[in-house]
């Protein structure tokens, strides 16, 4: 091996945040009391604003093996990475006053949420076994410990422990099921598995055995039925700020693993893992529909609306073409970014002990806060896929993967339920514009900095902005899967 074909620029991104999140903790340390959070938190930003830099300067139009193969980079990596850094950095500013509030703006947590972010980036760069999943556990131990930081919520450090029991044994079934495929291929790197893999017969039980692992591993990951149970908790028990960092970025981390491992990798096995999906996707969407209708609490609501989101994200990756997997794709970024949103709005209208996260906290927001109230709007519209936002296009893109694939009979129902989900977006509409306010919610959302507000306000505005453009990112979309593995 020469050490030219280390081509370490290929993680340059990856080493700027590790460093930096290792250099916060010191400075954190070192600082003065009152200069620690202004100093940290600025760099935090920084940081992720000059990884995303280093993403688009060092993008590569085609394939790129780094590290003797543990990583590649690719036009899927790049927007991933991008992506993840500037959500991460918007998560962060849209919760600086509700982390500060309570006490939690400090060395640990950003540094957390750094190496979090390196977790997601090599997700998202791995070209081997082993890097996605050094990748995946940096990220979930460093969620498991943001998730606990508010140690004096019972709820989240309950939340903390179900989550880590619980990952715990996804991971180490996911770690079983690699194993399995390193004992059948011979090799870690994803590529010489498809190779190894097409060798092999669909009816081999041993590798049938390791796909059904693979899947179970991913599929609690990315919070889809039956392997659910943990999303509702964690959403409602983790602080607010810890919630909008995990239901934005990962969704994109998420969608890359599954690109590589599943729909790249054991492709060969395509007929026997797109039934499992179809089976996991409809019953996603429909669980997770019907049961976010029952709910009162904003958070479990919108948990349950995320469950229902990953059935139709695996919509398109069951289509097992590369119509599919660039619909996945854009439905992946664009929910990233919506989820983003509705967050900053929640963090906007929380407070020094009121954490609005009941649906009743919500009556009458459009004669107290006007402009949060339609930014709301917006957001939940787009959820609920309501034209002209950027949700409907992501939903007909997904729709028309599915049924170009020769699949309408599982397009039918997934449509059926978006018709059910909308009414509980709707409900928070109804409840903003129609009912009269609640005497004891207090107004917050006008304390909330400039810069988090003039940001939210660009979310907002997005959602129905970026739609004249939204062919260029779906083509963007399409052209970075072409290129996958070429």
């Amino acid at each position: 091996m020469r050490l030219s074909d280390l081509q370490i620029w290929t993680i340059t991104p990856e080493i700027i945040v590790a460093i930096m999140a290792c250099a916060i903790l010191m400075i954190d340390v070192a600082m003065p009391e009152r200069a620690r959070k202004t100093i940290g938190f600025g760099l935090t930003v920084s940081t992720l604003l000059l990884a995303a830099i280093a993403v688009v300067v060092g993008q590569d139009a085609g394939y790129t093996i780094g590290l003797y193969g543990l990583v590649v980079q690719d036009r899927v990596s790049d927007i991933a990475k991008l992506g993840i850094c500037l959500i991460t950095a918007v998560a962060l500013v849209y919760g600086r006053s509700y982390t500060e509030e309570r006490n939690l703006l400090r060395g640990e947590f950003l540094a957390l949420a750094l190496f979090g972010t390196v977790g997601m980036m090599v997700m998202v760069s791995a070209n081997h076994l082993i890097t996605l999943y050094i990748g995946l556990e940096l990220f979930s131990l460093c969620l498991y410990a943001l998730i606990a930081l508010h140690r004096d919520s019972a709820e989240a450090t309950e939340a903390a422990m179900k989550y880590f029991v619980l990952g715990a044994l996804a991971s180490g079934i996911l770690l079983y099921a690699m194993s399995l495929l390193y004992g059948l291929t011979g090799t870690l790197e994803l590529a010489g598995i498809r190779q190894s893999v097409s060798g092999f017969s669909a009816d081999d039980l041993p590798l049938a055995v390791a796909l059904i692992l693979v899947i179970v591993g991913l599929l609690f990951k990315l919070g889809a039925v039956p392997f659910h149970m943990w999303v509702p908790d964690v959403y409602a028990g983790s602080p607010t700020s810890v919630t909008a960092y995990l239901a934005s970025a990962p969704k994109i981390a998420a969608f890359v693993i599954i690109l590589r491992l599943l729909a790249i990798s054991l492709e060969p096995l395509l007929e026997v893992w797109q039934d499992m999906l179809i089976a996991v996707a409809l019953l996603s969407i429909g669980f997770g529909n019907l049961v976010a209708i029952a709910q009162r609490n904003m958070k479990r609501m919108l948990a349950y609306s995320t469950i229902s989101h990953m059935g139709f994200f695996l919509l398109g990756i069951l289509s097992g073409d590369s119509v599919g997997y660039s619909a996945a794709m854009l439905y992946a970024v664009i929910h990233a970014v919506v989820s983003l949103g509705v967050f900053g709005c929640i963090l906007h209208f929380s407070g020094e002990g009121f954490e609005a996260d009941q649906l009743d906290d919500y009556r009458g927001l459009s004669k107290t806060d006007p402009w949060l109230a339609f930014l709301m709007l917006l957001f939940m519209l787009s959820l609920a896929g309501v034209p002209p936002t950027v949700g409907f296009y992501a939903k007909l893109s997904v729709f028309q993967a599915v049924i170009g694939a020769g699949l309408l009979w599982v397009a039918v129902p997934a449509a059926l339920f978006v018709v059910v989900g909308a009414f509980y977006y709707l409900r928070v509409v109804k409840l903003m514009y129609f009912d009269e306010p609640v005497a004891k919610t207090p107004v917050r959302s006008s304390a909330a900095p400039l810069e988090s507000r003039a940001l939210l306000t660009v979310n907002g505005l997005l959602i129905i902005g970026i739609m004249p453009w939204i062919g260029v990112i779906a083509e963007a979309c399409r052209n970075a899967i072409l290129l996958v593995g070429s």
